[in-house]
């Protein structure tokens, strides 16, 4: 199960480059990110499949999803 950052409220084990492009584009709790679509999230420099499968488990935990 993978925590969440208190600092950034954004699951850990995405790695730093997909942590600063969400916060870049205004994302900066995991709750934000219900509803984004992944073609919009992938578009961010630094988000790639890795970032998207630990968002995708992190939103499933608390019963969201990514569009």
């Amino acid at each position: 199960m993978e925590s969440t950052d208190p600092d950034s409220g954004l699951p850990r084990g995405m790695g730093a480059p997909a942590t600063r492009a969400l916060a870049a584009a205004g994302y900066t709790k995991l709750s934000q990110l219900a509803g984004a679509s992944e073609a919009e999230l992938q578009a961010l420099h630094g988000v790639g499949p890795k970032a998207l499968r630990v968002l995708r488990e992190a939103l499933e935990e608390r019963g969201l999803s990514l569009r």
